[in-house]
């Protein structure tokens, strides 16, 4: 369970990935704020050290050549001026992005809104803040989360918010990594490889969304990122980051949460909804468990809709038939964790695995259960769909 997280600097400062080289985001980092104090020496060293480690990265040598023509005191243009030019525009909206979420880092001891709860078995996460274009790596240890990765990310064309096939925009949403494409499979354009994206997840299907192939991919060999917002869709790393991530994210089970707009909160903030869930979870449990098919019927919302598109009347007529020839059903919960779901208030999905013994059935299967905070403050199911 989510209790408490340890965000920081030092924690931060791992996005190098132990190699005892500082990472390239935090290097260029150093860079600007040298060059925004007026030590153009120290910028001039800083990044000149930069791309000749990195000499794909634009921005840097964009920035490079920037700093070596203020130190000349040459009456020349700055290369960081607005131009007409399609690739400089990319660079400058780079670097304005950059420079605006720079140094919002996240306060110590908060955790993501959405990350309400993670089951024991997960240990990481990744968290994508689609508004200011960053991703934070996660780890649970002890119950406990701390920011282990904090990069730099590039999305959608359109910006997020993907509703339909073609419209260029990222999802918002609960998703989990389906597999891994190598780069020998994939074009050039896709770098590294990838790692797709569960989309459209049940609640995407639920609300009719359209479109497929979302995925976290590399970028091209020439190039350190891509822009901002330049891909259709997917969301991109450099090609070293990506690798990085490979080796935490396993198939199935992290969790990657797309956010639109992403708040830190102290743990303590998301202990009073975890525990009215936890209840009515638990009241869901035990009244299935009873066979108590008027109370179980009642955790469900008037507007409530099955995975084959039963109203909450067929579902309840249909659920009456089905326990009216039991006479003993255990339910049992495992592996729950509860997710904020993003970009939709007072809405929470709990994910688990139910296992069930009946008088003629014993099964466990993965389900998303949907839940919603009515406006009485009672929880009550929405969507209920097994994975």
């Amino acid at each position: 369970m989510l209790v408490a997280a340890g965000v920081g600097s030092t924690a931060l400062a791992a996005s190098g990935g132990g190699s005892g080289q500082a990472h390239p985001e935090d290097r260029l980092s150093a860079a600007i704020t040298a060059m925004q104090d007026g030590a153009y020496a120290d910028a001039s060293r800083r990044l000149e050290a930069l791309v000749r480690d990195e000499p794909n990265f634009r921005l840097a040598n964009l920035l490079y050549g920037h700093v070596l023509a203020l130190r000349s005191g040459a009456r020349i243009g700055s290369p960081l001026a607005d131009d007409e030019d399609p690739g400089m525009r990319d660079l400058l909206a780079e670097y304005h992005q950059r420079g605006s979420t720079r140094r919002a880092l996240p306060p110590p001891e908060r955790v993501p809104a959405p990350l309400m709860m993670l089951s024991e078995d997960i240990r990481h996460a990744l968290v994508v803040d689609l508004q200011n274009g960053r991703a934070y790596l996660l780890e649970q240890d002890d119950g406990q989360l701390r920011v282990i990765r904090n990069l730099y990310a590039g999305i959608g064309r359109s910006g997020f918010g993907k509703q339909s096939e073609g419209d260029l925009r990222t999802p918002i949403g609960v998703y989990r990594i389906s597999g891994w494409l190598s780069d020998e499979q994939l074009p050039p354009l896709y770098g590294a490889g990838a790692l797709p994206l569960n989309y459209p997840n049940s609640w995407d299907r639920a609300l009719g969304r359209t479109g497929s192939g979302i995925w976290l991919h590399g970028v091209p060999p020439e190039t350190y990122v891509r822009a901002p917002r330049s891909s259709e869709g997917c969301v991109t790393f450099s090609n070293a980051d990506l690798l990085s991530l490979k080796q935490s994210l396993a198939i199935g089970s992290t969790p990657v949460v797309l956010v639109d707009q992403l708040d830190w909160v102290a743990p303590s903030t998301l202990a009073e909804d975890r525990a009215a869930l936890l209840d009515a979870i638990e009241q869901w449990r035990s009244h299935v468990s009873a066979l108590d098919t008027e109370a179980y019927l009642d955790l469900y919302a008037d507007d409530f809709r099955s995975d084959d598109g039963l109203s909450k009347t067929a579902f309840s007529d249909y659920k009456r038939r089905v326990n009216a020839g039991k006479r003993r059903v255990e339910i049992g919960i495992t592996d729950l964790s509860l997710f904020a779901y993003p970009g939709e208030a007072g809405l929470v999905v709990a994910q688990f695995v139910q296992h069930e013994v009946s008088d003629n059935a014993v099964s466990s299967v993965r389900k998303d259960q949907y839940w919603r905070r009515q406006s009485d403050g009672r929880w009550q199911i929405v969507r209920e769909l097994n994975r």
